[in-house]
């Protein structure tokens, strides 16, 4: 993974276009999903090239966020956005405070049971409601709640380790 590819965070993804003038809905992946139209310029990756937007305007629509880009002005050039990922730089991000990790700080890290079972590589993580769940993939995908203390025992980056307690069976 190259630095740039580190330093980008993906917060949301273009669901399809709003209106005729260049308008576009966004599944945004930030909690409020509104907070997305607080960072900008965002980065769109189009058929594997990332490209900068500046955000015009932005505001919450139902479950999702309309935002208009500068440089985006008619239903045609919204179209050929259609299902670009959506990423800001990780230095736009507010400051985490010890024991606070961004999804994107998860995937990718391995994950242990207490005993020292692997279960698997963090995949992505699903918002529940009443907690969020790892999703690991390995010999089989797992799901795994992600609660601190009771079920996740530690995270430690610099390892790259997640330590579960955890049945293996599960």
């Amino acid at each position: 993974m190259s630095k740039t590819e580190e330093q980008r965070v993906l917060v949301g993804r273009v669901s399809t276009f709003y209106g005729l003038k260049g308008g576009l809905k966004i599944f945004s992946y930030t909690d409020p999903r509104e907070n997305i139209i607080n960072y900008s310029p965002w980065q769109l990756n189009c058929d594997n090239t990332w490209l900068t937007y500046n955000l015009r305007s932005g505001q919450r629509h139902g479950k999702t966020v309309i935002a208009e880009l500068q440089g985006i002005e008619n239903r045609d050039q919204a179209a050929a956005l259609l299902g670009a990922d959506i990423a800001v730089s990780r230095n736009q991000l507010p400051a985490k405070t010890e024991g606070e990790y961004y999804w994107a700080d998860l995937v990718g890290l391995n994950v242990i049971n207490t005993n020292g079972v692997t279960l698997g590589q963090v995949d992505h993580l699903i918002e529940t409601g009443a907690n969020d769940v790892l999703v690991l993939t390995g010999e089989r995908e797992r799901l795994i709640p992600y609660v601190r203390d009771s079920v996740v025992v530690s995270v430690n980056l610099d390892t790259a380790v997640i330590q579960v307690d955890w049945d293996p069976d599960f």
